[in-house]
């Protein structure tokens, strides 16, 4: 029971942090050497981006950060089956460069110890 309530705990916290646009935050929560990845597509293109340290992941997630904006998040599921969670949410993506909001849809699978994120990928798709 303690390690779901430490999973529910992480996943809120690299949720908030996405959805805050808090970079910060997000890198405290990543191991040294945390592996990193998101796979999806946007309306006209693949997007896949793979870090496997912090020194990789911090760039990123700068980049992240200052391109999208995230809003209307909805966590619809979580599974936890210890040391690994999945987590299906939704969010809206407002891109700074092309001015446009895109409902999506996201699933990311973490691998977690008590106190950091050791693996986390993620896939998206538009809604």
């Amino acid at each position: 029971m303690a390690e779901r309530v430490v999973a529910e705990r992480m996943i809120q916290q690299v949720h908030a942090a996405r959805v805050g646009g808090d970079l910060v935050g997000l890198c405290r929560l990543f191991a040294d050497r945390g592996r990193f990845e998101i796979v999806g597509a946007s309306a006209d293109k693949p997007i896949a981006i793979r870090a496997t340290s912090i020194e990789e992941l911090r760039p990123w997630l700068a980049m992240m950060v200052k391109v999208f904006r995230l809003s209307d998040y909805r966590l619809l599921s979580l599974v936890v089956e210890w040391p690994r969670a999945t987590a299906h949410w939704r969010t809206d993506i407002y891109s700074k460069v092309t001015g446009a909001t895109v409902p999506t849809e996201l699933i990311d699978l973490m691998e977690l110890s008590e106190n950091r994120i050791l693996s986390y990928v993620e896939f998206f798709a538009p809604r």
